[in-house]
């Protein structure tokens, strides 16, 4: 399969709706493509976070990746959080995951970043074993917790 990965914009908002959409999905939420929209248009708008959107040869989504900036007090170096990361059911297991994933690390390399972290359902062995694959490294010093409010 051929495709190409590019950095997301406005106009890219109805190739990536619908992937944000089953992304959500994915995760248990109720499908709703307007607050799919109206959320990515306002993270791109106010360059919030950087969308790497991977297009097929005629221009269709078939997979995105979302980073948000953030910075390390104690090591004093910005960071970026790998917050998504989607591909289509019908694509998966033909690079395309793999391809955004060193998508982001080059993208964030460039920007001066010193590392990405990112999180996973601890079910989600399949995205373990890829993220693994290419170098990254379980946290076995931290829990990670959240406060909902």
């Amino acid at each position: 399969m051929r495709f190409q990965i590019r950095p997301a914009s406005l106009d890219d908002l109805d190739a990536l709706v619908p992937l944000f959409d089953g992304y959500r999905q994915f995760y248990r939420q109720a499908s709703n493509p307007a607050l799919a929209r109206s959320f990515l248009s306002e993270r791109l708008a106010r360059h919030e976070s950087q969308i790497l959107l991977a297009l097929d040869e005629a221009g269709n989504g078939l997979g995105f990746t979302q980073l948000y900036p953030l910075f390390s007090s104690v090591r004093a170096v910005r960071t970026w959080l790998l917050n998504d990361l989607f591909v289509l059911a019908e694509v998966r297991r033909q690079g395309v995951a793999r391809a955004l994933l060193l998508a982001a690390a080059e993208h964030a390399r460039e920007r001066g970043a010193a590392s990405l972290s990112l999180s996973t359902a601890l079910d989600n062995l399949p995205a373990q074993a890829l993220y693994e694959s290419l170098g990254w490294q379980r946290d076995q010093g931290f829990c990670e917790y959240a406060l909902v409010l």
